[in-house]
């Protein structure tokens, strides 16, 4: 019965992709077009921010970025680039378009991207949200996709650990020194999580890094608590230069 009724709403409603009106074989899915469009963050990386190589230099190269300002995270990946049309579709319509479901999807994808993160994984953690912006929102996209990511390998997920005590402006159209002093001081280990963080290794799991100011204010809360180390998991990434 629950195959004819899907058979049946599909044939009223055929599924769509993500990201454009076009019709696709199965739901929460992308069209050919869309998906040939994605820019897929794939090797050569740096080591430590995930950002692309023009060229293969050999294995765990750093960019000049990573090494004149490293950040406060060992390492970071993502599954694509976010100036590439669908991926900023995606992540605006989970973020502002009221489409939770969409998070299976991506964070599965998420998944495949950080593999080699999750590997060295103890416990997932999302970016958290101020509840003022939660209260607006319904729901906070990054636990969403950590949600997801932490499903698809059975690892433990922590929703509660980190509070957002700032309500900061949001971030876009801000310079990178502006990003981080908007944040300076927005993150805090809950009062009854004091410790829960030592000696564990934390996958920080968030929708998009521009600046990479937001995951080094949280890593740093994380680090201070004792975590043994902290790595970067997002969907997308601007990506300004492609190191050669």
């Amino acid at each position: 019965m629950r195959g004819f009724t899907t058979a049946l709403l599909d044939l009223v409603y055929p599924p769509a992709c993500m990201s454009c009106p076009r019709a696709t074989a199965t739901p929460h899915g992308l069209c050919a077009d869309c998906w040939g469009r994605m820019g897929f963050i794939t090797a050569p990386v740096c080591a430590r921010l995930g950002t692309p190589f023009t060229v293969d230099l050999g294995p765990d190269l750093l960019s000049p970025e990573a090494i004149a300002d490293p950040p406060a995270y060992a390492r970071a990946r993502a599954v694509a680039r976010f100036a590439d049309g669908p991926a900023q579709v995606l992540v605006h319509r989970l973020k502002y378009g009221d489409r939770p479901d969409y998070a299976r999807v991506m964070g599965r994808w998420m998944a495949e991207a950080g593999s080699a993160l999750l590997d060295d994984v103890d416990l997932v953690v999302p970016v958290p949200l101020h509840r003022s912006r939660l209260w607006r929102r319904r729901f906070n996209q990054a636990a969403e996709l950590a949600r997801a990511v932490a499903l698809v390998r059975g690892l433990p997920l922590d929703l509660d650990g980190l509070t957002r005590v700032k309500p900061t402006r949001s971030q876009v159209g801000l310079s990178r020194t502006e990003r981080a002093d908007n944040i300076q001081g927005a993150f805090r280990v809950a009062p009854d999580a004091k410790g829960r963080f030592r000696s564990r290794r934390v996958l920080l799991v968030d929708d998009v890094l521009t600046t990479g100011a937001t995951v080094n204010a949280v890593s740093r809360a994380l680090l201070r608590d004792g975590a043994a180390t902290v790595d970067v998991l997002v969907f997308a990434r601007v990506v300004t230069t492609g190191w050669r």
